[in-house]
């Protein structure tokens, strides 16, 4: 009975494949030197986020299981940030509180982000980007449009293409300014 939790388990390892392709896009140096985003803890969190916000909405678009995936995918992405914090030192009884409050980071700037590409509205998605991503409060236009390239190249993405090869981003040194 004990060797089961020992054996591995393909949907697991797919998920945290996954993750980690999310994570290296989110990572590409040109988000940090040309876009805005600061190389910082902070900052790489919002990249993190938007990057795995942008894929959920990929995934909810997509017919089942895709939904589940994206429900699986949210829940490795919260593991591997609390496994984060752990790393860099946070205690057991600060880990709790700093997961509440990333996950409402989270969660808000997926509202906010879903909100402006649902509305085609590329002003509202650079000012939210601005606000939430940067946190500088000003309009993050260039930012914006590499968002949207990475929401078209998604939008041509199958669920067996994601968790085959992985989702493709748009490339944020080629993205226009």
């Amino acid at each position: 009975m004990i060797l089961r939790f020992f054996r591995p388990n393909p949907r697991r390892a797919a998920l945290e494949a996954l993750y980690d392709q999310v994570a290296v896009a989110s990572r590409q140096p040109a988000l940090f030197l040309d876009l805005g985003f600061p190389d910082t803890v902070e900052g790489r969190f919002e990249s993190l986020s938007l990057h795995a916000v942008l894929l959920m909405r990929r995934l909810r678009a997509l017919p089942p299981p895709a939904n589940d995936v994206a429900q699986d995918f949210v829940d490795t992405l919260f593991r591997r940030l609390d496994a984060s914090l752990r790393e860099l030192g946070v205690g057991d009884m600060g880990v709790g509180k700093r997961m509440k409050k990333l996950a409402r980071s989270f969660y808000g700037r997926a509202q906010a982000y879903d909100e402006a590409l649902d509305s085609g509205d590329a002003g509202a998605l650079a000012e939210a980007l601005g606000r939430n991503a940067l946190g500088t409060g000003e309009p993050a236009s260039a930012l914006a449009a590499y968002v949207l390239a990475c929401d078209r190249a998604l939008a041509g993405q199958s669920l067996d293409d994601i968790l085959g090869r992985g989702p493709v981003y748009a490339d944020a040194k080629e993205t226009p300014r």
